[in-house]
């Protein structure tokens, strides 16, 4: 039921827009892939917890590392659906976020640091590459194509 207290906890899709930044569409696509969650008023309208902005606001920032909405969703299952996160939920995602940030940080760096090897020579050779074959390691396990990806 809703009462004058739910009705100033709950935002409209505007409200949250405006408030997040966010256009409506981007709010209506992280609805239909789990992202966030909204209930549907008397009058068929949607209606979202406050607590939503949080959400919204780490999706972003996750969005502006290039972590995948799939990898978000995959990290927000871990915060609770029924109430505001509290600290303890937050350390518990922040916990399982930063190590996967710190591989990331660490690939970002290797491309960095190799990609200058590639600078001019367009070649992409794959017994050469630094970015792509790193010491011809994939040509020691064999003939046939390779995961590209370092350990």
């Amino acid at each position: 039921m809703i009462t004058p207290e739910n009705l100033h906890k709950e935002l409209t899709v505007g409200q949250v827009a405006a408030r997040s930044g966010v256009a409506v569409t981007a709010l209506h696509f992280y609805e239909t892939k789990g992202l966030i969650k909204s209930h549907r008023n008397q009058g068929n309208q949607r209606r979202y917890p406050r607590e939503v902005l949080r959400r919204v606001a780490l999706i972003k920032v996750a969005q502006r590392l290039g972590i995948p909405l799939a990898e978000i969703a995959e990290a927000l299952k871990s915060l609770p659906d029924n109430r505001a996160p509290t600290a303890a939920d937050w350390k518990v995602l922040s916990a399982q976020s930063s190590r996967d940030l710190d591989q990331r940080i660490h690939q970002l760096t290797l491309l960095r640091d190799r990609l200058n090897g590639c600078i001019g020579c367009g070649c992409l050779s794959m017994e050469a590459c630094p970015l792509r074959n790193f010491g011809d390691v994939l040509g020691e396990r064999g003939p046939g194509a390779r995961l590209l990806e370092s350990d």
